[in-house]
Formats: C-alpha cells, structure tokens, sequence
C-alpha cells in the first residue's frame, strides 16, 4: 500500500493557499507528519480522508485516483483518528464500539470479535462496560483508535494521538502504532518530536503547504550535521544575546553556568563545540535555513 501525491493544491474560497504545488509518496509502514501550526498538515489529512477536494493535482491509493467516484472505495480502505473526537458519551466502551463498526458497514459477529480483540490488544477489556464519559483521556484516545481499526482498513491517518497524555499513556499509543503498522500503512501527524524518534523510519517535513523534506530520519538528521554547537554562556544577559542571535533549541545550569545548544550553519561567533544533531534539532534547521 503507497499513497502518492503529485503536484497537490488546495486554495480556500479567501484565497488563501493551505497546500501548494506538493509532491509526497508515503510507502507501506509508519509515516511521520512533522510541521508547525498552518503548515497544512490538517488540510492534507482532510484531503486524504477524501473529506475536502483539492484544487490541484492529484492523490492515488495504490494506483487508485482520488476523484468523487472513487471515494466510497478509498473510504472502505482508510480509517482516521482525529486529534479531537467525541464518542457518544453516554454509551459504553463496547456499545460505543459496536455503533461505530455498523456505521462501518462491518458485520456484527465480525465487528464483535474485532471488537474482542483490539480491546485485549489496548488493555481496555477491563473497561468494556463503562461509560465513555468515565474514561481518562489516554482511555478515550485508545478507543478512538480502536474505532479507526475496526473496518480493517490499509491505511490508518492519525492526528496527533499522543497530545495531552501523560508519559506511560504516550508509550502505550506509541507501541500500539508500531503494532499496526506491520500490516499497514500509518500517517502519523505531530507536534511531538519524540514520538516520531520513538515510532518511525521515514517522515516528511511540512511548512507553508509545501514538503522541505521527505525521506529517512537519519538522513534529515544527517543534513543538521556541523551546525550544531554547544556553548557556555556566563549569565543570562550573554544568553540573550545569544538567543538573539541564533536559533537556541536547548538552554541548562551546568556546573553553575549556562549550557546553551545553538542551531547555526556556521560556526557561531563565540567558544563553542560542535556536537551531534538530534530529530529536534534538525527540524528546527530545515524549518529556519534560509
């Protein structure tokens, strides 16, 4: 299963360009989304859940062209969790569960079975039979991600599913999308630079609508290397100067004085080490290169 996007364009009625002109190819595994507010990453998401037509270019699953007579096809092989979902919250886990499979068009001895099992695989068999408004969030996200699985589909767009989580809550999701992503293709969207360390391979890096990278995550980090430098700074009027300057992705206390790790093509013009790159730190480079 590949997802190819060829010259991609989406402008909104107020001429405003949210996507422009993209190329992407997101091959079968876990795919990192990385990119900033208004980068267009929702709008990509809303263009591959088939809910919003672009303006230009085109979208092909497996060679299957994204155009209106084509949508209830992509739709069959495509689940989506959303960053913000509600799920019926008077219902229970497994009521709410069984709603969302019918309307998946799945069967019902099939969807409780599945059902069964993703909720042993979430560690939520336990909570089968409570209300959705008494789970934690860590709780409802599982659900929701659950509900993105039940119709089995190829290819799974999630939207920032760790946001809000505590740090063992963050591991579970994390785990649980590398589980999936065996059998499957797997858009994963953040803002969590340590997710995408945690989960995946391959990643694509989104500003202004348009990629500035895609490919390997070493190979991104690989672009940052030689441009990170770590420096000492005697107080914290030299720190701001600095932070002036430069690009600061790190500031700590060590041994009484200021450790700042500085992001710059050149070498800064102050004592400073050159040091290895970080996922961070090469985001925060190819976002800010000229």
């Amino acid at each position: 299963m590949s997802i190819k996007i060829n010259d991609l364009t989406v402008t909104f009625k107020n001429g405003v360009t949210a996507i422009d002109h993209a190329d992407l190819e997101i091959p079968k595994g876990l795919f990192g989304l990385l990119g900033e507010n208004g980068a267009g990453k929702t709008t990509l998401m809303r263009v591959l859940t088939t809910v919003l037509k672009p303006t230009g270019g085109t979208v092909t699953l497996d060679g299957m062209l994204y155009s209106e007579g084509n949508y209830e096809k992509i739709q069959r092989k495509i689940g989506y969790l959303p960053q913000e979902i509600e799920l019926y919250s008077n219902l229970t886990v497994q009521e709410c569960l069984e709603y969302m499979g019918d309307l998946a068009g799945v069967s019902k001895k099939v969807c409780k079975e599945r059902i069964r099992y993703y909720l042993e695989k979430t560690s939520l068999i336990e909570h089968r039979r409570k209300k959705m408004r008494q789970l934690s969030g860590g709780m409802k996200r599982r659900v929701g991600l659950i509900q993105a699985l039940l119709n089995e589909p190829e290819f799974l767009i999630i939207d920032e599913p760790t946001t809000g989580l505590d740090p063992e809550e963050r591991i579970r999701i994390r785990n649980l999308l590398v589980d999936f992503s065996e059998k499957r293709t797997i858009l994963f969207s953040t803002h969590v630079v340590e997710d995408l360390v945690a989960t995946c391979n391959q990643l694509a890096v989104m500003k202004k609508g348009a990629f500035l990278y895609a490919g390997s995550m070493q190979e991104l980090i690989n672009e940052a290397k030689g441009h990170i430098w770590i420096c000492r700074a005697t107080d914290e009027k030299q720190a701001r100067e600095l932070e002036k300057k430069y690009h600061v992705s790190s500031k700590q206390y060590v041994d009484g004085e200021l450790q700042i790790k500085l992001i710059n093509k050149e070498k800064p013009d102050i004592d400073c080490i050159p040091v290895s790159a970080t996922l961070e730190d090469a985001y925060i480079y190819i976002t800010n290169r000229k």
